[in-house]
């Protein structure tokens, strides 16, 4: 690859969501401003390697689409209208002068890409279709890249993707700002998906690698972009610190093999303390906005109490245990139940624990999930039960679809005379 090559690489990378964002607004279709941008990166491709890069990249793709998409539209006579209203556009747009041009290509906070982000998050579309749409329109994520990242066909999620622009269009979906009244449901489906590629990449759910730390990178850029544009917004800034705090413990997670390492169980002074600074910052401004607390704020206050413990020992469980109630009466799920049974049989003693585990089993809750044999096993160990605890490992580790999880968990359940740790 040329400099030029790798320069073009580098400005789409940072330019494209903006771009798609500012010609979506004008064609009023993501599939089609999605197309045209690709037509001015190809028009880069033709002309930067000679002229050389730009002094304002995203101004001249930005011209470049526009031009593009007038002409397009004039060559379609079934869309008189638009053509008449991006003529009259045009016309206003010449008399902008080139340094005005340039100052809007370049302001990084816009109504433009939010909206493109709401859009993509639509709960409209499938969480699958919203995760991959978002990578591809705000992460510039290729096809090949995002079916990499979920280890999934590259021709399933072109057609994951074809068929979200299909039902945005079919379904009229404006690309716009969301109403006042819509925003809270309309947020939430956005950090759903912002975090459920940040989890994928920090637990995969399948494959050989336990985790895949470009994911991370992408959720936590899009919760960072998200947190600009929203930030008075709470919640946003609970999921950044959240998923910075997480982020932290990457470079104690695996062990020399790239084996698994249990969170009680890593060597915290390889924690990344500049992560942590910047997540008990975020969860500092969320809670400052004297607004109830939401779920990403309290998961954020439960990472961030490991956080703080410079060692396992000094973990303040009884608050993880309180956190997590508050946790399961805002926002109830079984999961989150099993991650409290964690918290009280920390706090309060294996027993505990395992009778709330055993609750979850007994409302017939979590069937499949591996973690519930996981967690079981854990406590059955500590309570010294440990022939019922290599059988609830082992059957934890036939659950799972990691290749590195299911070592794990069949390393514990030939190790149950020792101590074990946990996520």
């Amino acid at each position: 690859m040329t400099d030029a090559h790798r320069a073009i690489d580098a400005v789409w990378r940072i330019e494209s969501a903006r771009l798609i964002a500012g010609l979506a607004r004008l064609v009023r279709d993501v599939d089609l401003a999605e197309e045209l941008a690709g037509d001015a990166l190809v028009a880069a491709l033709e002309q930067w390697p000679q002229s050389g890069v730009p002094d304002n990249p995203g101004a001249w793709l930005m011209a470049t689409a526009k031009h593009r998409a007038i002409d397009l539209l004039r060559r379609q006579a079934t869309l008189e209208r638009k053509v008449q209203e991006l003529g009259r556009m045009e016309e206003r747009e010449q008399q902008i002068t080139e340094e005005q041009l340039a100052e809007a290509a370049d302001d990084p906070i816009g109504d433009d890409l939010l909206a493109l982000i709401f859009v993509s998050c639509h709960p409209v579309l499938s969480t699958e279709a919203r995760a991959a749409l978002t990578l591809r329109l705000i992460s510039a994520l290729s096809t090949e890249e995002i079916a990499r990242a979920f280890l999934a066909p590259v021709a399933t999620v072109a057609q994951r993707i074809v068929r979200a622009k299909r039902t945005l269009a079919e379904a009229r979906v404006p690309i716009e700002l969301p109403a006042r009244e819509e925003l809270p449901e309309r947020l939430a489906s956005v950090l759903e998906v912002i975090y459920l590629v940040f989890n994928e990449g920090y637990a995969a759910t399948a494959g050989p690698d336990w985790v895949r730390p470009e994911l991370c990178d992408d959720a936590l850029r899009l919760g960072r972009i998200l947190a600009q544009l929203l930030p008075d917004e709470p919640e946003v800034h609970g999921l950044v610190a959240l998923m910075e705090i997480q982020a932290s413990r990457f470079g104690a997670r695996l062990g020399p093999g790239s084996e698994p390492i249990l969170l009680l169980d890593q060597d915290r002074s390889r924690w990344d303390g500049v992560l942590i600074r910047h997540g008990l910052g975020s969860l500092d401004r969320a809670v400052r906005s004297g607004r109830t607390l939401g779920p990403y704020t309290l998961q954020a206050s439960i990472a961030a109490c490991h956080a703080r413990a410079r060692r396992a020992a000094d973990t303040d469980w009884e608050q993880i245990a309180a956190l997590y109630d508050a946790l399961a009466q805002l926002a109830p799920s079984p999961v989150v139940e099993l991650n409290r049974a964690v918290a009280v049989g920390m706090a309060f003693g294996p027993a505990a624990g395992l009778e709330l585990v055993d609750a979850l089993i007994a409302r017939g809750e979590l069937s499949g999930y591996h973690l519930l044999q996981s967690v079981r096993g854990d406590l059955l160990q500590r309570l010294g039960r440990v022939d019922e605890a290599r059988a609830e490992l082992k059957r934890a580790a036939s659950m799972t679809q990691n290749e590195r999880e299911r070592d794990l968990l069949l390393a514990r359940a030939a190790a149950t005379d020792r101590p074990i740790g946990r996520h």
